[in-house]
C-alpha cells in the first residue's frame, strides 16, 4: 500500500465545507480558511509533505516564468509534460529555449486540453447557475466560447504599443 505523501483533495474540501458552516466569514479567501483549519487543528503539514510543498512551489513558479523572444513577444518560459515511467506519473519540465519538438508539441497539446475542460466546466456552471440559481431565469448568463475576435483584439492592441 502506498503511503499518503499529501492531504487529498477530498479532505480539503471537507475542510472548506466545515469552515464554511462553521459561522465564520462567508464568502472567504482561501488563507482565512486555512488559518482557522490550522488554529482548529484540522490540518497540519505531514512531515513527507514538505517536499511535495516544495515541488508545487516550483512548478508554481516555472509556470509563471516569462521572456521576450527574439520578435519582443512574452511567452512563458518553461513547459510541462506528463509522462508515466515505472508505473509513476511524472511532470517532466523544459525550456522552451531547449526543448525537443516533441516535447514542446505535448506540452501544447496538454495545455490546449486544460483550456478546453475549463471551458465545459465552465459552460456546465453557467448552465447550472442559469437553470437553478439565476433570479432573473428571462435573461440567462450567455458565455461566448469563440475566442477568435479576443486573440485579435489583444494581438491588435500588442501592436500599438
Amino acid at each position: 500500500m502506498r503511503r499518503q505523501l499529501h492531504h487529498s483533495p477530498k479532505e480539503m474540501q471537507q475542510i472548506a465545507n466545515q469552515y464554511m458552516q462553521s459561522g465564520e466569514p462567508w464568502p472567504a479567501t482561501a488563507r482565512q480558511i486555512a488559518e482557522w483549519a490550522i488554529r482548529n487543528k484540522l490540518w497540519a503539514p505531514r512531515p513527507a509533505s514538505i517536499i511535495e510543498q516544495c515541488a508545487e512551489l516550483l512548478s508554481r513558479a516555472m509556470r509563471e516564468e516569462y521572456i521576450t523572444d527574439p520578435q519582443g513577444r512574452t511567452v512563458r518560459a518553461k513547459h510541462v509534460v506528463p509522462m508515466e515511467k515505472n508505473d509513476e506519473q511524472l511532470r517532466l519540465w523544459a525550456d522552451i529555449r531547449t526543448a525537443t519538438r516533441d516535447h514542446m508539441e505535448i506540452a501544447f497539446a496538454q495545455r490546449r486540453q486544460q483550456i478546453v475542460g475549463d471551458c465545459r466546466q465552465l459552460k456546465v456552471d453557467v448552465d447550472s447557475y442559469n437553470q437553478n440559481a439565476n433570479p432573473d431565469r428571462d435573461r440567462p448568463i450567455q458565455i461566448e466560447f469563440d475566442f477568435t475576435y479576443d486573440l485579435q483584439e489583444i494581438e491588435a492592441l500588442a501592436a500599438v504599443r
